[in-house]
């Protein structure tokens, strides 16, 4: 079904307005409580809402594999907030301008969901934007290996969240995945993705 920016917005402030507690990577496993950060490190990313044949669509990146943080991985444009930053959403703009060529001016933020809380130490801002028109995309080839996008209507449906484990700091780690199709979502984007699904499924 064919839908109007005017009504993709107006989903996501209506999400965006749905009070949740702050998430973490520690949701799932309450074993790891004892090595959680009391001053964790500020970042933020863009949740970048681009539309597509009259659909909404998440921009998401694959990191390089050369990254010593997280090589490989499916994230949002995103990173530490900087000294010259004004807000965590003036992060997320720049790091978006500059991981994927993406300009701010492009860019209407709609607001931001609770924190999300890392294993790493991070307290990560996930900032909603809603992209204006057609933007040719360009990866910052040193850090991002691939750009792509994901359908809303896909992330937004709980069917197809799962939950896995592995080992990590010798204890056995949960945590949530959204495969896509050759793409491997999962960790904290996909924890933050699931975030924004149950705000709007409610």
């Amino acid at each position: 079904m064919l839908r109007s920016t005017a009504d993709i917005k107006d989903q996501l402030l209506r999400g965006l307005a749905v009070s949740t507690s702050v998430s973490s990577d520690f949701d799932l496993n309450s074993n790891y409580k004892n090595i959680t950060f009391k001053s964790p490190r500020e970042a933020a990313v863009l949740v970048a809402v681009q539309i597509i044949n009259d659909q909404p669509h998440i921009i998401l990146t694959k990191r390089t594999a050369a990254l010593k943080h997280h090589p490989g991985q499916i994230a949002f444009p995103g990173g530490k907030v900087e000294a010259e930053d004004a807000d965590v959403f003036s992060t997320a703009l720049r790091e978006a301008k500059e991981e994927i060529g993406l300009p701010s001016d492009k860019v209407e933020v709609l607001g931001s969901l609770t924190p999300h809380i890392t294993i790493t130490g991070f307290r990560i801002a996930p900032i909603i934007g809603l992209v204006s028109g057609t933007v040719a995309l360009r990866r910052q080839q040193s850090e991002v290996d691939e750009i792509f996008l994901v359908p809303l209507s896909f992330l937004t449906d709980p069917r197809n969240y799962y939950v896995r484990a592995r080992l990590d700091f010798g204890k056995c780690r949960k945590y949530y995945t959204v495969p896509y199709g050759p793409y491997y979502i999962w960790g904290a984007t996909a924890r933050m993705l699931r975030g924004l699904a149950e705000r709007l499924q409610k």
